[in-house]
C-alpha cells in the first residue's frame, strides 16, 4: 500500500496550532509577525515560533513558516536576520513566494528548506524543474489544476507537490490578483488583502465570490495523483474550524475513503459559503462555483463546541533497569527511536524497598507531556531504594531527550550579513507596449515608430497580418494538458516573424526559447535580488510589479520597466467570468464589464481559450509625471485615436483629462 500524504493544517494562532496537532496533521503552517500572506491573522511573535516549533516536535509534526510576500530591497536584510532565526529555532521549512528572497536565503541559509508559495503561481511541471535547480524541495501547486493537471504535474515534477484539499477559493490565480491593491490600497501580495471579491457588484448580485473547496469527495482520486501534501486552508479561522475539519480529513485518509453523508454536512456546519465545490479538479468551471456566507451559517459556526486543548497522546514504551551496583537506566522507545538515560546506583534499603509497582508508577508520570505509556518493562532486584526525586528528574531528561529525537542539526548563523548588488543605470529610453486586440491595432506608423517593441498576445498575434508587430505575450497559465498547444501556436508565431516574447511566469520559459525574452509583470518583480534572478534566467528587461512607488523601482534600477500607461490586469481568472456578469456572447464580443457597487466599470476581456482577465477600471497615467527607467504601456479598450492622443500626451507631458491612477512617488 503507498504511503500517505501529508496532512498540513493551518494555525493563525498558537491555540489554533494546538488544534491542528490534536486532530491528528502531520504538519502546520503559521506565520510570524512580518513577511506572511495573512496580515490580519492573529500570528506568532518570535517566542511563541520557537515554542511551537518545540510543540511540533514533541508530536512529530513538521512545522512550516510563511514567508510568502512580495519583498522590497530595503526589507532584504530583515528577511534573512528573521530567517536564521527560524532556523536556529528548528522550523522546518519556508513556504515562500519571492524568488529573489529565496536565492538570497539559499546562498546565506542553506540548510532552511525552501516550499514554493502557491503565490509563485506554479502550474506545470517546467516551474516545479527549475525550482528544483534552486534547491526547492516542494511546489505548492495553483488551485484551478484539474485532475488531469495535477496528475501530469505530480508525475513529471522532480520535487513534491503540495495541493489544497479543503477551504476558501480565490477567484483569480494566487499571486495574480491586483483587485485590492488598485481599488483600496491593500495588497494581497503583501498579506492585507481586503476581499473586494466578496462584496456585491452593482446588480446586488456576487459574481466573484466562490464557495469553499472541499476534496473529500474525491479522497481515492487525489491520493492517486501522487501528491506529497494535502494542504487545508484557514489561517484567519478558529482553532474550532482547523480541528474540525483536520479531524474529518485525518479519517478519510487513515481509512482511504471518501466522506459519508454526516461527515459532508459537519465540514458544512463547521463552515461554507452555500454548500462547496470541486469545479476546478472536475474541469466543471460554471456558475454552479459561486456562493455567499449565509446568515445561517454564520450561526452555525458560532455553536461550534469550544476546542479545549491537546488530548492527543502518543504512544511510547518505557523500560527501567534497577540493579545493584549498577546506575539506574530508563530507555524510552516509540515512532522518533529509542534513548536511555543512565542515574545515580541504587541503596541497598533498610525497611522500604521500592517495589516494582512503586516504580512503574513514578515512571508512567507523564502528565502534561505528549506521550502516554504503552507498555512499561522494568528489570528490578529486590531490597533496593532509590530516591523518588532521582526517578523523576531521570524520567523527565529521557523524556526531553526523546521529544528531541527528529530534530534536525540547525547550525544556521546567528547573523546575516547582506550585501545589495551594484544598482545598474536605469534604462531611461526604453518603451514598450503591449495591445490586448489585433483588431485594435492603430494603422499609424508613428505608433510602431515610438516603441521598440510591440506586443500582441499569442493568440491575438496569430490572427494579425501586420508585420511591425514583433511581439508576442504568452498566456499567463499554461498547465500541462495546455503546453503542447501553445508550443504550436509559438511556433506558428515565429514563422510570422515573431522575435519577442513577453513572458510572465518561469514555468514558460522553455517555451519561448529562440525569442527574445522579456519579463512581463506577473513575475512580481518588487527588489533587486529578484530582479537579478530573473535576469540570470534569460530575461532580457523586466516590467516592475505595478505596486512599486517610484522610490521603491528607483531602489532595483537596470533593464526595468515601469507601467506608466494603461488599465491595468487585476484579476486573471479560471472561469468565464464575463458570462457571469454580461450573458452568453459577451466574452467573445469583448463587451463584457463588472461594475461594481459604486457604479465603476471593469472591463472584461477573454485570454484564450477560456480564461478571463479582469482589468481596472481606469488607466494608470504617468504622462505629467514620468518615472525614471523604461516604460511599458497596455492598451485595452482604446481605439486607435485614443492611442495616438497617449503617445501625444507623454511627449508633451500633458496632465489627464479623465480618472487616473496614479503610481505612488513614496
Amino acid at each position: 500500500m503507498t504511503k500517505l500524504p501529508e496532512l498540513l493544517a493551518p494555525a493563525g494562532s498558537f491555540k489554533a496550532l494546538e488544534a491542528a496537532i490534536d486532530a491528528g496533521a502531520d504538519a502546520v503552517y503559521f506565520g510570524g509577525e512580518a513577511f506572511g500572506a495573512r496580515a490580519f491573522a492573529k500570528n506568532f511573535t518570535r517566542d511563541e515560533i520557537a515554542e511551537a516549533a518545540r510543540l511540533c516536535r514533541a508530536y512529530s509534526v513538521k512545522s512550516y513558516i510563511t514567508l510568502n510576500t512580495l519583498i522590497f530591497d530595503r526589507e532584504m536584510r530583515d528577511v534573512l536576520e528573521y530567517t536564521a532565526f527560524l532556523e536556529n529555532a528548528g522550523i522546518d521549512a519556508l513556504i515562500i513566494a519571492d524568488m529573489g528572497a529565496a536565492d538570497m536565503i539559499r546562498k546565506c541559509i542553506p540548510t532552511m528548506r525552501l516550499h514554493a508559495s502557491t503565490q509563485f503561481s506554479g502550474h506545470n511541471a517546467d516551474a516545479a524543474r527549475m525550482l528544483a535547480s534552486h534547491g526547492f524541495e516542494r511546489m505548492v501547486a495553483a488551485r484551478e489544476l484539474s485532475c488531469e493537471d495535477l496528475n501530469i504535474l505530480c508525475k513529471e515534477s522532480p520535487i513534491e507537490i503540495e495541493t489544497f484539499i479543503h477551504g476558501a477559493l480565490c477567484v483569480c490565480h494566487s499571486g495574480q490578483c491586483l483587485l485590492s491593491s488598485m481599488i483600496g490600497g491593500r495588497s494581497g501580495n503583501r498579506g492585507m488583502c481586503a476581499q473586494p471579491c466578496r462584496l456585491p457588484d452593482k446588480s446586488g448580485k456576487y459574481p466573484l465570490s466562490l464557495k469553499d473547496l472541499s476534496m473529500a469527495n474525491r479522497i481515492p482520486q487525489l491520493l492517486a495523483t501522487g501528491a506529497a501534501s494535502l494542504k487545508i486552508e484557514g489561517r484567519m479561522k478558529s482553532p474550532e474550524y482547523v480541528h474540525g475539519v483536520a479531524k474529518i480529513y485525518r479519517r478519510l485518509l487513515d481509512e482511504r475513503r471518501n466522506a459519508t453523508s454526516d461527515e459532508a454536512q459537519e465540514l458544512a456546519e463547521i463552515f461554507s459559503r452555500d454548500g462547496f465545490t470541486t469545479g476546478y479538479f472536475d474541469k466543471k468551471i460554471n456558475s454552479s462555483m459561486l456562493g455567499t456566507r449565509s446568515e445561517d451559517a454564520r450561526k452555525k459556526s458560532r455553536e461550534l463546541e469550544p476546542f479545549e486543548g491537546i488530548k492527543r497522546k502518543v504512544a511510547i514504551t518505557i523500560s527501567a533497569k534497577l540493579k545493584r551496583g549498577e546506575p539506574f537506566e530508563i530507555t524510552i522507545c516509540g515512532e522518533k527511536g529509542s534513548v536511555t538515560e543512565k542515574g545515580g546506583i541504587p541503596e541497598d534499603a533498610i525497611n522500604a524497598p521500592l517495589s516494582r509497582e512503586a516504580l512503574e508508577k513514578n515512571l508512567t508520570k507523564l502528565g502534561a507531556t505528549a506521550y502516554y505509556c504503552k507498555k512499561c518493562d522494568i528489570d528490578i532486584d529486590d531490597g533496593l531504594i532509590l530516591r523518588v526525586s532521582e526517578i523523576n528528574a531521570l524520567r523527565r531528561e529521557a523524556v526531553e531527550k526523546y521529544s528531541c529525537l527528529d530534530e534536525r542539526e540547525h547550525d544556521g548563523p546567528t547573523a546575516v550579513f547582506y550585501k545589495p548588488h551594484n544598482k545598474e543605470k536605469a534604462d531611461v529610453k526604453a518603451r514598450t507596449a503591449l495591445v490586448m486586440r489585433a483588431n485594435k491595432l492603430p494603422a499609424a506608423d508613428e505608433f510602431y515608430n515610438y516603441f521598440d517593441v510591440v506586443f500582441l498576445p499569442l493568440a491575438e498575434f496569430l490572427k494579425s497580418n501586420d508585420d511591425r508587430v514583433k511581439g508576442i505575450l504568452l498566456p499567463a497559465v499554461i498547465t500541462e494538458s495546455e503546453k503542447e498547444s501553445v508550443a504550436r501556436d509559438i511556433g506558428a508565431a515565429k514563422a510570422k516573424g515573431a522575435l519577442h516574447a513577453l513572458v510572465g511566469n518561469y514555468g514558460h520559459l522553455p517555451l519561448a526559447d529562440g525569442l527574445v525574452i522579456h519579463g512581463d509583470f506577473r513575475l512580481n518583480i518588487t527588489n533587486s535580488e529578484s530582479a537579478n534572478f530573473a535576469f540570470e534566467h534569460g530575461f532580457e528587461n523586466l516590467i516592475l510589479s505595478p505596486e512599486l512607488t517610484q522610490a521603491q523601482a528607483r531602489d532595483i534600477g537596470g533593464k526595468v520597466r515601469n507601467i506608466v500607461y494603461g488599465r491595468l490586469p487585476i484579476m486573471l481568472l479560471e472561469k468565464c467570468f464575463a458570462k457571469e456578469v454580461s450573458g452568453c456572447n459577451a466574452c467573445n464580443s469583448d463587451r463584457a464589464q463588472l461594475i461594481d457597487r459604486m457604479g465603476k466599470r471593469f472591463p472584461i476581456l477573454r485570454e484564450e481559450p477560456h480564461r478571463n482577465i479582469l482589468f481596472n477600471s481606469v488607466p494608470t497615467y504617468a504622462a505629467d509625471r514620468q518615472p525614471k527607467g523604461g516604460q511599458h504601456f497596455i492598451f485595452t479598450t482604446e481605439n486607435e485615436r485614443e492611442m495616438l492622443d497617449v503617445i501625444d500626451a507623454f511627449e508633451k507631458r500633458l496632465p489627464p483629462k479623465y480618472d487616473i491612477r496614479r503610481i505612488k512617488e513614496k
